[in-house]
């Protein structure tokens, strides 16, 4: 997918976007002063590179991106595929080459000017270093070479056929936009600029035309107006002859309509200045122009006419209906922001969009900036709690929110890719910095697992995040990656979308033909995966749909990826084995469907010769493309499969004109490819010949025939292979461990994923295995590892919680307010749902079915009300309990108390609040079983139980319009026994520092113990303890069964104490955290356990506070604030 904008792009995306509409931006950093002087490319097939501040961004496909006029595209001069025919050039400011030269100057490495230096002398120029000439003479200094294993060049100067046109009258221009017109189409248009840095402005502009493949050109400054100042040239991307030009809007707000290919023009007038077109993906002339001032409109007769859809709209976030999505073709899917600054998600029609025909498919405001529509998906973010949560919609269904593994904790997400019905997305984690995670989905873009750890990223020209991820073209599910290990940045491969990566093989010999000295895993090849947004910057890789099997990169050999000593490699395998063909950086073009590759040098420097390659790159031929040397500022490819037409762009000085050199390379083929010019070639990985569950033959050229080959005919022959559990990748919730197994990780239940279905009905109970999207293998384990359906098991009602929707514990008086009841298990079919508002009103339901969209109440009256829910089937009970405030909204708060105490002791409460400083407050409080609260206006109370058992304590605080509250339980005993645990250093690598992750950890470390030393769990508590080591609290409680029989007396907790302490001192205590990662489990103090003293007295400094806690199957949160000293009784 190409070096990722925090758009996520590719360049095989890349070159889908900009065939569409032909504009390929080439901006030169540092001369563009933040990007209001570059040329856009066409907007409605250009990926978006605009980072989100929160952290959700996408690359969008043809018409469905935003038309945002762009500084700078990632994307590589010679990655020009079939259809594209445009691209934007600048020149450089007071020296003699254009400014992408410019910048390229600064890194050369060695004395490869010698090189050029011979060519402007138009003397006999020097082979590259180690090469035989031709005549077999060799170079000084060389030794003789393997034939068969270097690369060779053919030094002898061949003539490629090609004219010169120069653009008269514009030697002052520095700006440039060009079009090459449809496929079959001789037209060929350009618009130069001079842009006024000191004004910051367009103060002349030229229209030129050819109509005979660019050999010459006509001025139009006459037929637009010789008064006229043109800003930006766009095309139709569904009919290349529909051209529309925009007046700089200093001057007019006006567009120029031309429908023969921009041989005549009409001149519009406009009451809004266009800041940014997006043409429809299937009709001509359907647009959507974003204003200046943040107002959206569309027009039904390509500019003519303009309408007002919606003021507020946010930049880049308005989308056309995606096709076989949405019924309507005049959809359009926008991002709006209310007066308040809020944003939701809104559609309507193009030609209806009153406020009554708005929809918003999502319930209430989303996250600022965070619409995405992209193929079958649409993608928002919503922030609650400090946390971003991500909710998709596929195939315009109700939004799910997207499941990541439970602690990945994203802190940002850019989705990369929605092709072939699935979801990649990269997600930065709490831990990471400068790293991301690749993670894939299933089909509906909802449950996602890992595909990738720590892959590289970085910053654009506009902060824009881009990932080192390259998505190869022609060869489903293959990618290049480059990860981060140990500091090392390293290239991996993947031939089925991610389940199974390794190191790039180096070649097997140098340029010369000299062995390499590479041994995997310690040395291997890593290539620069960015698309560069300057053809004469570093990092190139290019691949072709026409040509699968090459792969043209820049980067180097050794043990990680440098920026220094960069030389270009070749595969013609499908990147099994690789080439070197250059020691310096040069740009590649596929002609011919990628049976000849062309080679043009980075250099500052002018040049007159580039370098063709007929097999493959394995030799390559030198041929001048003008006799006069030239500074290339860039090169534009003929549209269409075949590519034999090339337009190199540049200048003889700086003061010059723009030089318009046509490169046809027609005559360098014999004829037309015959079926006996081919051969076949299978593609594989390291010789298995099943990738993505099939077997492809492709058809190749022989690479000693110089014939043309004419339209791409794809595989020869594909054949499924029989499923292996190679083809599977691990379900939801499993992680691979080291024997391939996938089992569950230690925070997911399977049973939890059959908690939603009914008695008498079935689901998909999954048994660990996925199978890899798009894979098309058959039978073999494919019926085993495939999830199977499954009665649902009929349940109690359990974990049942009463919430409003919007997560809030408040409601305003006189307005309605939703409740949702949410059961975490239970037969949701056969159940009576009972509410109580508190208000003297209740309702009754015979299933939750019937209230999936809420509970709507309004409540007439201020004041705090206790809501109930009680939910009965015939297995058992449930109910639960939200006490809601009308009109009294707070943000944070936690309840501090002990985890265990002592009956008949007097025991504090306090709440601990964020941010401390709120103003008046007041605080409520349940604790017991008491039915009325206590209010006070202190943030701690004090208070005794008389009986063992478990309590809860609930506090609400209230400060004006804010309420939030905490609940903790606590158990209350006449003794037990206390001692701190810690563990191994390598748990605090992976302890994120939050509640739920010390709550499972808990229960890890509990079941360890139990396992370790037999005792029975009720005899256990464990709280992990929040900050950095990790450390816990282990609790040994007189558990008591229910009929109040077979009490533990204080000599059994001694004896427990005992053997747990022994148990721990012989490092017996362990558990695994996840594949690889083992933790060892041990006494903080092994020589003195500590003991928990209950006297009420201690400094309030020792409290610890959240922790989370599992007794007896209940979540318990309680808070310690005790000394300790060694284990005795309390």
């Amino acid at each position: 997918m190409g070096k990722v904008g925090a758009c996520g792009g590719s360049p095989a995306r890349l070159s889908a976007l900009l065939a569409g509409a032909g504009l390929l931006v080439l901006c030169a950093p540092g001369v563009c002063g933040g990007g209001s002087c570059c040329p856009s490319p066409h907007p409605s097939s250009a990926a978006r590179s605009a980072s989100t501040h929160r952290g959700f961004s996408h690359q969008g496909p043809p018409g469905r991106a935003p038309a945002t006029p762009l500084p700078l595209v990632v994307r590589p001069l010679f990655s020009v595929a079939p259809g594209d025919r445009a691209l934007s050039l600048e020149r450089a400011r007071g020296t003699g080459a254009s400014v992408a030269a410019a910048v390229r100057s600064s890194r050369r490495r060695r004395s490869g000017a010698d090189q050029e230096k011979a060519e402007l002398g138009g003397g006999a120029s020097r082979s590259p270093r180690g090469v035989l000439r031709d005549g077999g003479q060799q170079e000084p200094g060389t030794r003789e070479q393997d034939p068969d294993k270097a690369t060779r060049f053919r030094m002898e100067e061949l003539r490629l056929t090609s004219t010169t046109f120069a653009l008269t009258g514009d030697s002052a221009h520095n700006q440039a936009m060009v079009h090459w017109s449809g496929h079959n189409s001789s037209v060929i248009l350009i618009l130069t600029k001079l842009y006024d840095y000191n004004l910051g402005s367009i103060t002349e502009s030229s229209l030129w035309r050819s109509t005979d493949y660019g050999t010459t050109y006509e001025k139009l400054n006459d037929k637009v107006g010789l008064k006229t100042i043109l800003s930006y040239l766009y095309v139709c991307p569904t009919n290349k002859r529909k051209i529309m030009l925009l007046t700089d809007p200093e001057i007019e707000s006006s567009l120029l309509i031309s429908s023969d290919e921009g041989a005549t023009y009409q001149k519009y007038r406009l009451n809004f200045y266009i800041q940014s077109l997006l043409f429809h993906p299937k009709q001509e002339d359907w647009i959507l122009a974003y204003s200046q001032d943040q107002k959206l409109y569309s027009s039904a007769e390509f500019g003519r006419r303009w309408q007002l859809i919606q003021e507020g709209v946010v930049p880049n976030r308005f989308y056309w209906s995606v096709m076989g999505s949405n019924k309507e073709p005049d959809l359009v899917h926008l991002e709006a922001r209310t007066v308040d600054g809020h944003s939701h998600y809104l559609t309507c029609r193009m030609q209806n969009c009153t406020e009554a025909n708005r929809n918003k498919p999502f319930p209430g405001y989303i996250d600022p900036d965070s619409l995405i529509v992209q193929d079958d998906y649409v993608f928002v973010q919503l922030t609650s709690g400090g946390r971003p949560h991500y909710y998709v919609s596929y195939r315009r269904n109700a939004f799910a929110q997207m499941k990541l593994p439970k602690y990945a904790l994203p802190k940002d997400m850019h989705v990369i890719s929605t092709d072939e019905n699935q979801v990649f997305a990269a997600v930065q984690e709490w831990n990471q910095n400068d790293t991301y995670n690749l993670y894939i989905s299933d089909t509906r873009g909802v449950y996602f697992t890992l595909a990738l750890e720590n892959v590289q990223s970085s910053r654009g020209p506009e902060g824009n995040v881009m990932i080192d991820l390259y998505e190869v073209a022609g060869i489903k599910g293959m990618f290049l990656a480059n990860k981060k290990i140990d500091n090392q940045v390293k290239t991996f491969i993947t031939y089925n979308k991610g389940r199974d990566w390794r190191l790039l093989q180096a070649p097997d010999t140098d340029l010369r033909g000299d062995p390499v000295h590479c041994l995997l895993p310690y040395c291997s090849l890593h290539l620069h995966l960015k698309v560069s947004e300057n053809p004469y910057t570093s990092g190139i890789i290019a691949s072709k749909d026409t040509a699968p099997s090459i792969i043209v990169a820049s980067g180097n050999i050794g043990s990680e990826l440098s920026d220094t000593d960069i030389s270009m490699f070749v595969s013609s395998d499908a990147g099994n084995t690789w080439r070197q063909i250059f020691e310096e950086e040069h740009s590649v073009l596929y002609l011919d469907q990628g049976g000849v590759l062309v080679a043009m040098k980075h250099t500052s420097l002018p040049i007159r010769h580039l370098w063709l390659s007929f097999d493959e790159g394995r030799s390559w031929s030198k041929y001048s493309f003008t006799s006069i040397p030239l500074f290339v500022d860039g090169v534009l490819g003929e549209p269409g499969e075949e590519t034999l037409i090339m337009t190199v762009f540049g200048h003889f000085s700086h003061r010059s004109e723009w030089q318009l050199v046509k490169v046809d390379y027609k005559s360098i083929f014999d004829r037309r490819c015959a079926e006996e010019d081919y051969r076949p070639w299978q593609l594989h990985s390291q010789g298995e010949a099943c990738i993505m569950g099939a077997k492809r033959i492709y058809k190749k050229r022989k690479s000693e025939r110089k014939c043309m080959q004419g339209k791409y005919a794809g595989a020869m022959e594909s054949k499924p292979c029989v499923c292996t559990e190679a083809d599977f990748d691990c379900d939801y919730g499993y992680e691979r461990h080291s024997n391939g197994q996938c089992l569950p990780a230690f925070w997911f239940n399977p049973s939890s994923l059959s908690k939603d279905c009914s008695l008498g009905q079935s689901y998909l109970n999954s048994t660990g295995y996925r199978k890899v999207v798009s894979n098309n293998c058959t039978d073999g384990v494919r019926e085993q590892y495939t999830a199977k359906p499954q009665k649902c098991p009929g349940k109690a009602p359990r974990g049942l919680r009463i919430v409003t929707a919007d997560g809030k514990l408040t409601a305003e008086q006189g307005h309605n307010v939703t409740l949702m009841v949410q059961l975490e298990e239970g037969d949701v079919q056969r159940t009576l749902i009972q509410v109580d508002f508190g208000d003297g009103i209740a309702v009754s339901y015979v299933n939750l079915s019937s209230m999936e969209d809420g509970i709507k109440h309004v409540y007439q009256n201020v004041g705090i009300f206790r809501v109930t829910v009680q939910v009965d089937n015939s297995l058992g009970s449930d109910s639960a309990v939200l006490y809601l405030h009308v009109t009294c909204p707070l943000e944070h708060v936690h309840l501090s108390l002990p985890f265990v105490t002592t009956k008949n002791k007097e025991v504090n409460a306090t709440a601990v609040l964020w941010p401390s400083q709120v103003g008046t407050l007041t605080y409520v409080w349940w604790y017991g079983n008491n039915t009325e609260p206590l209010i006070t206006l202190e943030g701690s109370i004090s208070f005794r139980f008389t009986s063992e058992g478990m309590n809860t304590i609930t506090v609400q605080v209230s400060a004006g319009n804010a309420i939030l509250q905490d609940t903790k339980t606590i158990a209350v005993y006449e003794e037990f026994r206390s001692l701190r645990l810690s563990f191994s250093p390598n748990l605090d690598d992976y302890n994120p520092d939050i509640p739920e992750w010390r709550r499972d950890i808990g229960r890890v470390i509990k079941k360890s113990l139990v396992e370790a030393t037999g005792v029975p769990g009720q005899h256990i508590l464990v709280a992990v303890l929040p900050g950095l080591p990790t450390t816990a609290e282990l609790f040994v409680l007189p558990y008591q069964d229910p009929a109040g029989e077979n009490k533990r007396s204080a000599d059994d907790l001694e004896q427990i104490s005992e053997l747990l302490i022994h148990k721990l001192n012989q490092n017996s205590v362990h558990f695994e955290l996840k594949p690889g990662v083992q933790v060892l489990v041990h006494a903080a103090h092994l020589t003195a356990a500590p003991l928990v003293d209950l006297t009420p007295t201690h400094s309030g400094s020792a409290m610890l506070m959240l922790l989370s806690v599992v007794f007896v199957g209940l979540a318990v949160f309680v808070i310690y604030k005790f000394k300790r000293k060694y284990f005795h009784s309390c």
